[in-house]
């Protein structure tokens, strides 16, 4: 049942990765926090989700806004250690409460229509807060992605974007980890049997992608954040213990 579990969490999460730039962290890490200890899900997550940037990255380059991809690397230079500080010292279920009731609420006010105006202060602020979420639990999307919601972005500039910071903040995100939370052969044998299904959800993905007009593509992001977040809620909560 778990190995069955497994298949469908990377692969579903392979393909919105792929067709929207941002779905593989917020939807497998809270499936993989049922399946492994947090450490272990935070770092599969991590190792595949690098994997599937660096693939993609190419394809994409020409989507890319550098000028909001360099605020962003430069805010996440300060969230990355007090994401690991978090993960450290903070119990795991007090986080995941506290980032689930923010993305619920976040995601209700882009719904009625709240929106931000884009400037290089909130590029960085944002850009700080997901790496802090990524070296935390392992989820970098919910900052950029309701950022992005808000300032109605066009879905090939999110993608594109997105896709060449998780690139960075994956990598920088998973040796701190190693460094500061240790490291396991569960961890590295689990994202080996993983890659086939990664691959085939790239393939998938790049198809859905050609299919998602905008509007389709708001709707989607908001449904996956309220998914998150509530599942978040309730794990957190003790609703969905393994």
């Amino acid at each position: 049942m778990e190995i069955a579990a497994f298949i469908l969490i990377i692969l579903v999460a392979s393909v919105l990765q792929t067709s929207t730039g941002f779905g593989f962290s917020i939807l497998a890490t809270p499936f993989l926090l049922l399946l492994f200890e947090p450490a272990e899900a935070v770092q599969i997550n991590l190792i595949l989700s690098f994997f599937i940037s660096g693939a993609l990255i190419m394809k994409i380059r020409q989507d890319i806004d550098f000028g909001i991809l360099r605020r962003f690397l430069v805010g996440s230079a300060a969230g990355l250690p007090i994401g690991m500080m978090v993960f450290l010292v903070i119990d795991i279920s007090h986080l995941k409460t506290g980032v689930s009731v923010l993305v619920i609420a976040l995601t209700i006010m882009l719904m009625l229509n709240f929106r931000v105006r884009q400037n290089q202060k909130r590029d960085m602020l944002v850009g700080g807060l997901s790496g802090s979420f990524t070296t935390s639990i392992g989820m970098p999307g919910p900052p950029l992605l309701l950022y992005f919601s808000g300032t109605d972005t066009q879905k090939e500039t999110i993608r594109g974007t997105t896709l060449a910071f998780y690139l960075f903040i994956y990598f920088i995100s998973l040796i701190i980890q190693v460094v500061f939370a240790g490291t396991s052969k569960v961890i590295w044998i689990s994202s080996l049997w993983a890659l086939p299904l990664v691959f085939l959800g790239l393939y998938l993905g790049q198809l859905l992608f050609k299919w998602i007009n905008q509007n389709v593509f708001r709707i989607f992001t908001y449904i996956i954040l309220l998914f998150t977040g509530i599942f978040l809620l309730l794990d957190s909560w003790g609703f969905l213990n393994k």
